[in-house]
């Protein structure tokens, strides 16, 4: 299993701090936001290496970076060519152009790299195992305004998504759809085929939204919490609340 980490973005809400700074190289309590997601990953006997898919702007940081790290597996960092937002290739696309850059064909573990967790994501690969399908996560959100803000998915009994929307203006259900994925190995080539069938490209459960009605998706409840780093009110909480004691007891 790969992990493939999401970086690619230019965070132009959190400017003056991203504006010549990536948002995942952010620290909180004294690591970068990449090093706390990563050290969890890391431990896991699953993954071979960790790629970074970064944009044009922000390479030489994230290399920086790579090259100062103590993590155990190899890390590849690639420059996925944009420069701004209007050139931007999207989730989706940078997720195949990682595939094709590298010649991928294993389990893809897929990371947003502007979050932070407080729990450890071996739950999530274990049931991914169980299920021998691609998976997402899941959250409870009451709030209509979140929901309209994210991937929602309507879940059936054994978890199986039956229905995913992308920033819905009529959420059919409550649960939120953060961006966490586990893709199986065979679905990868359908990427390909659902950026051809006109799928959005911008965030990465756009495909999702796609292959459940291709083949079966199933939905891991989220079993903590979750820091989404969107603005600089939400940096500031998240250095307020994160400590990352969940990896003390791993």
């Amino acid at each position: 299993m790969i992990c493939l980490i999401l970086a690619a973005g230019y965070a132009t809400r959190l400017y003056p701090l991203t504006e010549n700074f990536p948002k995942p190289l952010l620290s909180v309590q004294g690591r970068t936001v990449l090093d706390w997601l990563l050290s969890d990953v890391d431990g896991m006997e699953e993954i071979e290496k960790h790629v970074v898919v970064s944009n044009h702007k922000f390479f030489d940081h994230f290399s920086s970076w790579k090259e100062n790290s103590s993590l155990t597996h190899s890390i590849v960092v690639l420059d996925d060519g944009s420069t701004d937002n209007s050139n931007r290739l999207g989730a989706v696309r940078d997720i195949l152009f990682a595939i094709d850059e590298l010649d991928l064909d294993e389990d893809l573990l897929v990371l947003a790299g502007d979050n932070l967790l407080d729990f450890s994501l071996s739950g999530f690969v274990s049931f991914f195992r169980e299920k021998q399908a691609t998976c997402i996560m899941r959250h409870y959100e009451p709030s209509l305004a979140a929901l309209q803000r994210t991937g929602v998915a309507t879940i059936d009994s054994t978890d199986k998504v039956l229905v995913m929307e992308e920033k819905p203006k009529e959420p059919k259900s409550n649960w939120a759809v953060p961006p966490f994925y586990v893709y199986k190995r065979e679905d990868l080539p359908l990427i390909r085929k659902a950026i051809e069938s006109g799928c959005n490209t911008d965030a990465p459960g756009s495909f999702i939204a796609w292959l459940c009605n291709q083949t079966s998706v199933y939905a891991y409840p989220m079993p903590g919490k979750r820091w989404d780093i969107g603005n600089l009110e939400s940096y500031e909480q998240v250095k307020r609340e994160f400590d990352g004691s969940y990896l003390d007891t791993q």
